[in-house]
């Protein structure tokens, strides 16, 4: 059986249906919606054709980078001590819910999270250093063990930094960094 073109198109160009059919359209967006249907003259056939054109709305709110803290409210600062390689130490006040990758970053320590903290990398690798406040900490999930494998100097407290979430039951925590990261890139393998 042949196909037949549906009965609005038979004997009509499809150009002049959809010239006559052209109306301004709402596009929902996320904060604004501004679109207009216009017409225009394409050079090589002369003919008109409807076209949709679309103002895009622009976010007006501020996006917050990742290393970019909370800061605690009154009352209920969290505390947490970074032991460096070089063997310094500092003490910051942190809110419940921010990662070590972020505190540690905000503070300029040296600490990559080469993947932005997306548990897909293992440099921001730390290594906590009381048993008990370890027993403390969510057990790591099979990702996060997959990447320790990966890290240097693991150690049984050893933990990715952007999967350790600060909380009251840790406020206090001591987390040494490793005397250095490993970042396999896809370079290393050229």
């Amino acid at each position: 059986m042949p196909i037949r073109p549906p009965s609005i198109l038979r004997g009509r160009p499809l150009c002049d249906i959809l010239r006559s059919r052209a109306r301004p359209i709402r596009i929902p967006t996320p904060s604004r919606s501004i679109t207009t249907a216009t017409t225009f003259t394409n050079k090589n056939t002369h003919r008109h054709r409807p076209r949709i054109s679309i103002t895009p709305s622009i976010p007006t709110s501020q996006f917050r980078n990742h290393s970019e803290l909370t800061p605690p409210k009154p009352g209920e600062e969290l505390h947490v001590t970074f032991t460096t390689k070089d063997g310094h130490t500092f003490t910051f006040e942190v809110a419940e819910g921010d990662n070590l990758l972020d505190i540690g970053q905000a503070h300029d320590l040296e600490m990559e999270g080469a993947c932005g903290g997306s548990c897909a990398c293992s440099t921001c690798h730390v290594i906590v250093e009381d048993q008990e406040m370890y027993d403390k900490l969510e057990e790591p999930d099979d990702d996060e063990n997959d990447m320790l494998d990966l890290a240097f100097g693991l150690t049984e407290t050893s933990r990715l930094g952007c999967q350790v979430k600060m909380r009251k039951e840790i406020d206090g925590l001591r987390v040494r960094l490793p005397s250095m990261t490993r970042n396999m890139q896809l370079s290393d393998f050229k």
